[in-house]
């Protein structure tokens, strides 16, 4: 079962910065591990991916830098700022308040 885009596509930007609270990554990475973590459920498409980092980094809410790799292709990485930090906090209690009003909507089970 595939979680619906409909569900995701306003929360991509966050889910990036959730990754990036934790470490530098690049993009591929940063899939992969979206995708292990929704235990395959959630492959979001390389022009989602992209253009979640390009609206990031247009907000100041990640920089970038190349790395130094010796085989292959260089790696853009992708670092959140302290604005990046704020806005990701603040997408978090968003995220939570709506999950709660949606939550008692439906009879969930913060009823």
């Amino acid at each position: 079962m595939s979680i619906a885009s409909d569900l995701i596509r306003g929360n991509t930007d966050m889910i990036i910065l959730a990754h990036l609270s934790g470490q530098d990554s690049y993009g591929y990475e940063i899939n992969k591990v979206i995708r292990q973590a929704s235990g395959g459920r959630l492959d979001l498409k390389e022009a989602t991916l992209y253009g979640s980092f390009r609206r990031l980094e247009e907000a100041g809410h990640v920089t970038f830098y190349w790395g130094d790799e010796t085989t292959g292709a260089r790696r853009r990485y992708y670092r959140i700022t302290t604005n990046g930090r704020i806005a990701f906090e603040q997408s978090r209690r968003d995220w939570n308040e709506a999950r709660d009003i949606i939550d008692h909507l439906i009879g969930g089970e913060n009823q």
